[in-house]
């Protein structure tokens, strides 16, 4: 017991030795927006808008709203309540439509099955409503209703798409002058490729340095100049500032925002690192450091009315002037680190996106193999920094900038505060009441922020919405033609009846080894099976159907991986292989994903199409059910490939099904075989099928792909021709192959071209 006692205690340290780890990670990648925010709030506010008088009240209004908007929205609203609606780990907004549509039943995916509801990770806390609440009659409407279905997907856009917006916007703001500020910036980005954990660990001393920094001069100028700015911390000078000032006021209110830009990281970088993390770091370390900071400087300010003019250098007044170089040093730093937030949470969109079939396919580099959200995608950091680039020569103007990345941060709080509004009904299970006082409280706070960011569209705010717009319009294509792509596969796929008429051996002459043909159908076979059949008069003697597929959950396990199943009767060896990722998965591209696939469908045949429960079925159902078969990882009591040097004996308690030697060229002679448990016991046609399949193994694989042209029908709109002719065409031929053409040996590989006329 005592070492039991001992083990739980070193497990418990390397917990909390990881998660501390993580929060100091975390203040170099996500908090780094965040923290260099009073560098340019009060200069924003009293750059043009208002002007404070000699009685303080504009200083302590302002004040009072940095304080209360960071107490309710980063605070309150994401560390209290947002963060708990994460995706098993991941956050952002498409973390909140996943949620949705795995409680709602809705899903933009076409490729979805009933049977991927029956993944652990959608089994999760999924509980229907009570038939008689809101909840239930809110799921009913969306399930139901296709225009509500499209409504939430360009929601969970929008959000997005405002997310890349001010990855663009922010790393372009800067105190330093164009040509430095360039510099900078290609510097920034070319560290991406070192990966989160690097450059948290990095940038990490950076920020921790800089808020230790603002707090302690914010410390001083309280003491210093006035110990009774505390006063300023009470709502009710908000609302002496509005009467004061007005219109002009409310006009200032998108310099105040930009005291919680970067508050949407929080949320968004929930997958590089955990929800307490992220947490720790902000209630002990940021949130303090911030409110001593803006209560120092205004201080400062409260005793010197007579320093109007020199509101340009911002900030650097309220530091003593033997300190302003040093803290120059840092504070351009930080600036720097604090636009590795939205870039990290830019990468975590993306990949969310373009997995759930909403944006053309890009790179994926997983750069750690810890923490498994941290990644890196070539393609889009590159486009982000030649476009923040333009920005930075293009406006030369910080305040321009402050108000283009204000309009980006507060449109993402308001998609958020919607999509959160239906999580605590439909997720959560709570009245709607409470998810009505959630909309309008924080959604009032927002909104109001929201219209004094965009009373200032033709000075800057324009931009989010014109990078949006674009980065939407290259969305919707992508996916609208994804859809009419799979529509046209579902409408001319081959009926299995077909199948049965050609008898077992297809009408062709059936040549040794597996033939993997690639096609995005979950059911029936695909056309361009029958387009090849009609072309060529050979098949393989092992046919295997292989579905690659992403579900609208974070992860899959190895143990669900695998859906197999055969297609018409068994003599036809043929086989139907559903491999399942999650929008945060790694795909495989080894030779090992081949393994797993072998094995799997071997382990299918060894268990008689019965799957794990042993229920058998008839000849007929069994080619249209499929079984969950796990990875030989997993599955250790199932069927083993070994490749073994010399004549090894056999393995206790197993009986070799077959041995298979490589070819004699090569002088160290490898037995490559299936290894089958003794128990249970099978039968002599199951058998026959694995020596049939491993014999298939021995000849080798040949990889069947599809290669589609789209194109509008004769007929079709104006609009529908210049999306799938043009567009959709466009984004194709320049994006990215699938990643299992990626990884199919040149040598064994045919491409079969298509064109598709939607």
């Amino acid at each position: 017991m005592a070492w039991i006692y001992k083990q739980e205690n070193i497990l418990q340290k390397e917990s909390w030795r990881t998660i501390l780890t993580l929060a100091y990670q975390s203040l170099g990648v996500v908090y780094g927006d965040l923290s260099t925010s009073p560098l340019y709030v009060y200069k924003n506010t009293f750059a043009e808008d208002i002007i404070h008088s000699e009685t303080n009240e504009e200083i302590f209004g302002v004040l009072s709203f940095v304080f209360w908007t960071l107490t309710l929205v980063p605070l309150l609203k994401y560390v209290f309540i947002v963060l708990r609606a994460d995706d098993n780990g991941e956050g952002g907004t498409f973390a909140l439509y996943s949620l949705l549509c795995r409680h709602a039943k809705v899903n933009s995916l076409p490729s979805f099955q009933s049977a991927d509801e029956d993944l652990s990770s959608y089994k999760k806390d999924i509980k229907s409503p009570e038939p008689s609440t809101f909840g239930a009659r809110l799921k009913s409407s969306l399930e139901k209703y296709r225009v509500l279905q499209r409504f939430l997907l360009v929601l969970a856009l929008l959000g997005a798409c405002m997310v890349i917006g001010d990855g663009i916007l922010t790393p372009a703001i800067s105190d330093v002058e164009v040509p430095a500020a360039c510099i900078i910036l290609i510097a920034l980005f070319a560290l991406q490729h070192y990966g989160t954990h690097r450059v948290g660990f990095l940038f990490a001393p950076v920020v921790i340095t800089w808020l230790l920094c603002i707090s302690a001069i914010g410390l001083y100028n309280i003491f210093r100049w006035n110990p009774h700015v505390y006063q300023a911390l009470s709502p009710y000078y908000m609302y002496k500032f509005l009467k004061k000032t007005q219109r002009g006021g409310w006009m200032s209110l998108g310099g105040i925002l930009l005291c919680i830009t970067g508050s949407e990281a929080m949320f968004a970088d929930l997958g590089h690192f955990s929800q307490l993390s992220i947490k720790i770091a902000f209630t002990s370390i940021v949130y303090p450091s911030l409110i001593l900071a803006y209560m120092g400087q205004a201080a400062y300010l409260s005793q010197h009315h007579n320093i109007q003019e020199d509101y340009s250098i911002g900030f650097y007044v309220s530091v003593p002037e033997k300190l302003r170089w040093p803290v120059l040093v840092i504070a351009i730093m930080a600036a720097v680190v604090g636009s590795q937030a939205i870039i990290t949470g830019t990468f975590s969109i993306i990949k969310q996106c373009s997995a759930l079939g909403c944006f053309p396919r890009v790179k994926i580099v997983h750069t750690s193999s810890k923490i498994h959200g941290q990644i890196y995608i070539p393609e889009i950091n590159w486009i982000l920094m030649i476009l923040c680039l333009a920005v930075t020569i293009g406006f030369r103007d910080t305040k321009r900038m402050g108000n283009a990345s204000g309009l980006a941060v507060i449109t993402v709080m308001l998609v958020t505060t919607c999509l959160m509004s239906l999580v605590i009904v439909l997720c959560w299970h709570q009245s709607v009441l409470l998810a009505i006082c959630f909309v309008l409280f924080f959604g009032s706070v927002e909104a109001l922020y929201f219209s004094a960011s965009l009373i200032k569209f033709l000075e800057g705010a324009w931009v989010p919405i014109a990078l949006s717009f674009i980065i939407m319009m290259v969305m919707c294509v992508w996916h609208y033609g994804t859809l009419k792509k799979y529509e046209f596969d579902v409408q001319n796929k081959v009926s299995v009846d077909w199948l049965l008429g050609l008898g077992p051996s297809l009408g062709i002459v059936r040549v040794r080894g597996i033939g993997l043909i690639h096609t995005e159908l979950v059911s029936g076979i695909p056309a361009i099976f029958s387009h090849f059949v009609t072309n060529l008069p050979a098949f393989h003697q092992v046919l295997v159907f292989l579905c690659v597929k992403s579900v609208p959950i974070p992860h899959v396990k190895h143990e669900e991986r695998f859906l197999v199943g055969h297609i018409g009767p068994r003599e036809y060896r043929m086989y139907r292989c559903i491999v399942r990722y999650g929008y945060r998965d790694a795909h495989k591209d080894d030779m090992q994903f081949e393994n797993d696939l072998v094995c799997s469908i071997a382990e299918y045949i060894r268990t008689g199409g019965t799957g794990l429960n042993g229920t058998d079925k008839d000849s007929t159902k069994r080619s249209e059910e499929m079984i969950v078969v796990g990875t030989p990882s997993t599955n250790l009591d199932g069927i083993q490939l070994h490749e073994e040097n010399g004549t090894d004996p056999e393995m206790p308690g197993t009986s070799e099904v077959r041995e298979i030697q490589s070819p004699p060229a090569i002088k160290a002679r490898k037995k490559v075989r299936f290894v089958v448990p003794e128990n249970p016991k099978i039968d002599k046609g199951a058998r026959e099928e694995l020596r049939e399949l491993m014999e298939a193994r021995e000849a080798g694989l040949a990889y069947i792909m599809g290669h589609s042209y789209m194109k509008a029908k004769g007929g079709s709109s104006l609009i529908k021709k210049v999306v799938i002719n043009f567009g959709y065409e466009f984004l194709r031929r320049n994006c990215r192959a699938p990643t299992y053409a990626l990884s199919a040996p040149h040598a064994s590989t045919l491409e079969v071209g298509m064109v598709y006329h939607v």
